[in-house]
């Protein structure tokens, strides 16, 4: 007997894959096994350059407002540089309740696509320099891939050179 085999594979539905969607935006899906490393695992699993899967990272400054950063994974944020840049005394990540409560996702699984609430967004400028970038899609082992230009036309972000 002869069998054809078909594997689809389900990916999950989020708000980051609905907003995508929503605004028509090219984007290609992709699931990996989640470790708390998220993005340097990824990395590894996906088969692609750790500097192209993008972290989001949800922050606030001294006065209490809440943001979003976008850094390559394999970087880190300059904190001092980051408030230079806004015009803040100081900033810091937000306690993991606060980033979830904001942004209705799991830590390790936080996309800056479909947050609950809408947050002012900043990137790593070096992260629009790519030719193509990875970035989580709303659950812990699923990303979504795509050019900059999709993040800036749907998030609007601010250019900041932070990265250390």
């Amino acid at each position: 007997m002869d069998f054809d085999v078909v594997i689809e594979l389900r990916f999950p539905v989020t708000p980051a894959t609905r907003q995508l969607d929503e605004a028509g935006a090219e984007y290609t899906k992709h699931l990996y096994e989640y470790r708390e490393s998220g993005a340097v695992a990824a990395a590894r699993q996906m088969g692609v350059d750790m500097h192209a899967v993008v972290k989001t990272l949800v922050m606030e400054d001294d006065a209490g407002n809440p943001f979003m950063v976008l850094m390559h994974g394999e970087k880190e944020v300059s904190l001092k540089e980051l408030a230079r840049a806004m015009g803040a005394r100081n900033v810091e990540t937000t306690s993991r309740r606060d980033a979830q409560r904001l942004t209705g996702y799991t830590v390790g699984g936080i996309s800056p696509f479909g947050a609950k609430r809408r947050l002012k967004v900043y990137v790593q400028s070096t992260v629009l320099g790519l030719p193509y970038l990875y970035i989580n899609a709303g659950r812990r082992g699923f990303i979504v891939g795509m050019k900059p230009e999709t993040l800036v036309s749907l998030l609007n972000p601010v250019p900041v050179d932070v990265a250390r």
